[in-house]
């Protein structure tokens, strides 16, 4: 069951701003087929991509792009054609891309950063997120190994779910739940949000959107708003900013969790509407 079953085709819904980050297209633990059916639910004013769209690093040793990773792409295109802008913010595992920063094509364009207005009037910075990454800028022969070491953990992931699929139940990620559960990421993940907090303050910017840790969130760090895409590898997760200027945290779960209730509710309907007849 994908999170979009339950929803009419022509049934979308009308957004401000999409952010999609850390998608890792060309792997094989992109869950492409969900982003699909994500952004065929909504119509966005604006869409950053947030960095890590396409994972170069995994390109390097060898070609693996399905139909499924195109049709992304094309999902993409077609909603810039129709009107989207499309801002795609580089990122570590696509920074080939950094030398063609400021690039326009059409509606599309390329940046290291950006900043974006609410409609309520905050300005956030808009980027990956690598550049506070002191592992990523600095160690990056030991950013390669903990990819690797990463990579062992999706392969779980990967076959986890697939059972889960096979037995009825809906996708959970145990890479995510790990992450929780390790004192040392849990630590990681704080010094990496102070880190882009601090920096929005000194620009005197009321907060950032940014991706790269793969851990979705929404909450207050040293006064500034600090907000995490996630991503579409373990969570499969987005930010989405409402016509009142409020951004609100998107994920996969919460959805299939409302469809399955969905589900539940229309077949007690069933059942009571065959008894009475």
């Amino acid at each position: 069951m994908t999170s979009a079953q339950f929803i009419k085709p022509n049934q979308k819904r009308s957004v401000r701003t999409l952010w999609i980050s850390d998608v890792h297209l060309g792997t094989r633990d992109c869950q492409a087929e969900h982003l699909s059916d994500f952004l065929k639910q909504f119509q966005a004013e604006r869409i950053y991509l947030v960095g890590d769209i396409i994972d170069g690093w995994k390109l390097r040793s060898g070609i693996y792009w399905p139909q499924a990773h195109t049709n992304v792409i094309r999902r993409l295109l077609t909603l810039s054609k129709r009107g989207t802008e499309v801002i795609y913010v580089t990122g570590n595992h696509d920074e080939f891309l950094r030398g063609y920063a400021s690039l326009i094509l059409g509606n599309i364009r390329l940046v290291d950063e950006a900043v974006h207005t609410t409609l309520d009037g905050r300005r956030l910075l808009v980027v990956h997120g690598d550049q506070f990454d002191v592992i990523t800028r600095y160690h990056r022969w030991l950013a390669f190994l903990g990819d690797s070491a990463y990579e062992v953990t999706l392969v779980l992931n990967r076959w986890l779910n697939h059972w889960r699929r096979r037995w009825g139940y809906g996708y959970w990620s145990l890479s995510a739940w790990l992450k929780y559960k390790v004192k040392s990421a849990v630590n990681f993940i704080s010094y990496f949000e102070e880190a882009i907090a601090h920096e929005c303050g000194r620009r005197g910017l009321d907060g950032v959107v940014c991706g790269h840790i793969h851990h979705a969130e929404i909450r207050r760090v040293n006064e500034v708003d600090y907000l995490n895409c996630g991503d579409w590898v373990e969570s499969c997760t987005a930010l989405i900013e409402n016509w009142d200027g409020q951004i609100e945290l998107w994920r996969l779960t919460d959805t299939q969790q409302k469809n399955e209730q969905q589900k539940v509710e229309q077949q007690k309907e069933t059942a009571v509407t065959g008894s009475e007849a």
